[in-house]
């Protein structure tokens, strides 16, 4: 019975396994109901009572050899390794989810700053939460402008000088005065305006402004600009300027391009012109120019500003602008293509 026993421990010491299935196959060869430590456990009480302590002894350090080794072995496969690993969640669903994707508006978002950045603009940022200044005085707005209004503007409770930015043009005031012309910049980020009135409205939304300040720049110099900008984005190489009026800018202008009228859905987003309303823009006000310490005699130049939201619902041709903010994977998955 000795012998057998050494052969026993002999081969549990030389056993390795790496899968589920053939440690359950040593478990049960020696440890089942009628396995081998079974088998040796019955040929025991036949041996003389003065050898059932030695064969007790050697006994036991075989049953505990097995279950030692069934235990490592357990431990080392990836199943015992996970089950001890805090950091996993074995609730977790399992499958293939996929890659996520940009969002349109920071795809159209990027695209439009590309554009720009080809002709020489450079990314410009500024806070959220600005004063009076950089929002409306240094923008030309008078004391009485309807803007100011609470019904359009969020203002901090505790200083009221403070507001949520209405627009990024609370940039454009921040880069005059810490920069010196020429200037080519664009400012892409949130604004915040009080237009809860609205079923469809939303008091967050995302804007792209740009200006150009330097020596003898003309309000051609701004045509050019922008055309170069419809027929990158949009490809289309006609464009008109309709007079409009901004407080900063003067002259100012809406831009349209000529979408057509080659479709029922052209038809309807154009009212049956075939144009389509993209963004404002005009020449800096020189009272601007001068309240942010520049010489409006030497200097001239041009601001622009445009929504993405807009500009994402006319390139994809997107009915509702709740549709951004209300995380529908449904919605999101028709852009999977994107980059």
């Amino acid at each position: 019975m000795k012998e057998k026993i050494d052969s026993f421990l002999a081969e549990v010491a030389a056993f390795e396994a790496s899968n589920p299935t053939d440690i359950e196959n040593f478990r049960i060869r020696f440890a089942g109901r009628k396995g081998i430590l079974n088998d040796l456990f019955e040929d025991f009480k036949q041996i003389p009572n003065d050898q059932k302590k030695v064969m007790g002894q050697e006994l036991n350090k075989l049953k505990t050899a097995v279950q030692e080794k069934i235990d490592a072995l357990q431990s080392a496969t990836s199943t015992g390794s996970a089950s001890k690993d805090p950091s996993l969640d074995m609730t977790r669903p399992t499958g293939d989810w996929g890659v996520g994707t940009r969002h349109p508006l920071s795809t159209v978002r990027r695209e439009i700053l590309e554009i720009f950045e080809r002709i020489g603009f450079t990314v410009a940022d500024g806070p959220e939460i600005e004063d009076d200044w950089h929002v409306f005085s240094g923008l030309n707005f008078p004391p009485e402008h309807p803007a100011r209004d609470m019904q359009d503007t969020f203002f901090i409770e505790k200083d009221p000088d403070m507001v949520l930015r209405t627009h990024t043009s609370s940039v454009q005031v921040r880069a005059m005065e810490t920069r010196k012309p020429p200037l080519r910049i664009v400012m892409p980020g949130r604004v915040f305006r009080n237009e809860a009135i609205s079923s469809r409205a939303h008091c967050q939304f995302h804007q792209i402004e740009g200006l150009y300040i330097d020596e003898g720049v003309s309000f051609a110099d701004m045509k050019q600009t922008l055309l170069y900008f419809a027929q990158e984005f949009f490809g289309k190489a006609k464009i008109r300027l309709r007079p409009s009026y901004f407080p900063f800018t003067e002259p100012s202008a809406e831009m349209d391009v000529y979408w057509g009228l080659n479709s029922e859905a052209d038809y309807r987003i154009t009212k049956g012109t075939g144009w389509l309303e993209i963004l404002g823009c005009g020449m800096v006000d020189p009272n601007v120019l001068s309240a942010s310490g520049i010489d409006p005699e030497k200097y001239s130049g041009f601001a622009f500003g445009m929504g993405i939201e807009r500009i994402t619902m006319l390139r994809y041709q997107i009915d509702d602008l709740r549709m951004y903010f209300e995380n529908d994977v449904r919605f999101l998955k028709q852009f999977d293509q994107l980059v």
